[in-house]
């Protein structure tokens, strides 16, 4: 039952997202014990659902007080989201790591190219720095599947910078969190060419909040690009958002968003 769901949601086009999102749903309700108690507790009984809409969406804070698994197992990756000491983060038990590459590849792909065809560099924290994050995990992945001298950069401004001024004659993508491609923009200002600036968000207390116009207005002086492209994930999900400039994030066959209160999950 899991690999033919797999299957389909791999294989699967916007067409195909509510009958595809019950399955997950039935499939999750039936070996999430966490996620079947919560429905349960609503007093709502899952063969009455008619649209995708009526379906519970677990709160962000289980995560954090419970192991979400659907079925048992031992997870290949746990990721974690970022936070402040002493804080209690998110954790994502992540059952086979090649299911979840296979999604951000899929996603990538779509919405720019194969990844193995672009040039990547990261401006993003290292595994030793970050461990559990999975954007950091989602770029390196990236960046291992091709030869085009990818590769993080967070310290080594200088080298990076190197490798912006040298000619390329593909496409780049310069991916960073906030604070790192600010400090970027500002102390080493340049007009880069045949390259995307997308940003993660995130300052991390590193540097005063921006709005992303703000944020934006100034990347774009500082690169001389059009516009900057954004990248948005959450370590409690298995997909990704991209936004190309306008600041609108584009969904795709594995996402839907819509709106709920946090104190009625059916409203």
């Amino acid at each position: 039952m899991r690999e033919k769901l797999k299957h389909k949601i791999l294989h699967s086009t916007a067409n195909d997202f509510e009958s595809i999102a019950f399955e997950v749903f039935h499939y999750q309700y039936l070996y999430n014990r966490v996620y079947r108690q919560y429905v349960d507790q609503l007093g709502k009984k899952s063969s009455t659902f008619q649209s995708i809409y009526e379906i519970p969406c677990l709160p962000i804070q289980f995560f954090k007080s419970h192991s979400i698994k659907s079925t048992d197992f031992v997870p290949q990756v746990i990721f974690t989201s970022s936070g402040t000491t002493g804080q209690n983060t998110s954790k994502h038990f992540v059952k086979e790591i090649e299911w979840y590459n296979s999604i951000a590849n899929s996603i990538f792909k779509n919405e720019y190219q194969d990844p193995q065809k672009i040039r990547i560099l990261a401006l993003l924290p290292s595994y030793l720095e970050r461990e559990g994050s999975s954007l950091v995990h989602m770029a390196n992945q990236f960046i291992q599947k091709n030869k085009l001298e990818s590769g993080f950069y967070l310290h080594n401004l200088e080298e990076l910078i190197q490798k912006l001024k040298a000619p390329y004659a593909g496409k780049t993508i310069l991916i960073g969190v906030s604070f790192a491609l600010l400090e970027l923009a500002e102390k080493y200002p340049l007009p880069l060419h045949n390259t995307i600036v997308m940003e993660t968000g995130g300052m991390k207390g590193r540097r005063k909040e921006l709005t992303r116009e703000e944020l934006h207005h100034i990347l774009k002086q500082g690169f001389n690009v059009d516009k900057i492209h954004s990248e948005y994930g959450m370590t409690e999900l298995m997909s990704q958002s991209y936004s190309k400039g306008s600041g609108i994030f584009e969904m795709n066959s594995f996402l839907k968003v819509w709106i709920r209160d946090t104190t009625d999950p059916f409203y």
